[in-house]
């Protein structure tokens, strides 16, 4: 295990990221994970959530191999191969056409952790959209990571993350959680939950109606 990728801050999350899944989710259905990073998630989760047919993906294709391992390791049977899938892509998938073969067929629920804040605005745009189109009606979109909330004390932690994200990009940055929404409606999604989760994250819940 050792010799493959590993983010401690993704085995840290996962017990969590999971009680919501399990709280918010039907027992089974077909779940695109978008950013699968290192493939920990998919794999931790997709072994827990054994009705759910899981589909990684990420826009780096040197952490396929990674993400195939870990679900390998672990023996998520349910974690299928991961694919390319940039989320500001105006189409999923923009070049795999294993990926786009599946694409026929909406998926029931949508998972994205750690990516609003590093990655440009245009990216959570393309995530909202794409969830809009490629989600079953009354489809679930989960989305995890830091955000900032209007009204509500920060965590120094979280404005001296933000920082040093802005320090590397004008571009990254923590998201207002009010601005997500807002774009989330505008593009046909519902906030529907908003659960607080360890280390000063959240996870916001979309439907599409």
């Amino acid at each position: 295990m050792n010799e493959l990728p590993f983010s401690p801050a993704a085995d840290r999350n996962k017990q969590a990221i999971l009680e919501v899944m399990q709280r918010v989710l039907p027992s089974g259905g077909r779940m695109l994970e978008v950013a699968s990073g290192t493939g920990q998630h998919a794999a931790w989760l997709g072994a827990n959530l054994p009705g759910w047919e899981w589909q990684p993906t990420e826009v780096n294709r040197t952490a396929l191999p990674s993400i195939a391992a870990w679900a390998r390791q672990v023996g998520a049977t349910n974690v299928k191969p991961p694919c390319l899938l940039n989320a500001a892509d105006p189409h999923w998938p923009a070049d795999d056409e294993t990926l786009a073969n599946d694409f026929g067929l909406p998926f029931d629920a949508i998972y994205c952790a750690n990516l609003l804040h590093i990655a440009p605005w245009s990216a959570s745009l393309g995530l909202l959209a794409g969830a809009a189109r490629h989600l079953k009606p009354g489809g679930l979109l989960l989305i995890y990571g830091p955000f900032f909330e209007e009204g509500d004390a920060t965590a120094q932690s979280n404005l001296d993350f933000d920082a040093s994200l802005r320090a590397q990009s004008p571009q990254w940055g923590i998201r207002q959680r009010s601005a997500v929404e807002a774009a989330a409606q505008l593009a046909g999604m519902e906030p529907t939950g908003r659960f607080t989760m360890p280390a000063n994250n959240l996870m916001l819940v979309f439907k599409r109606p």
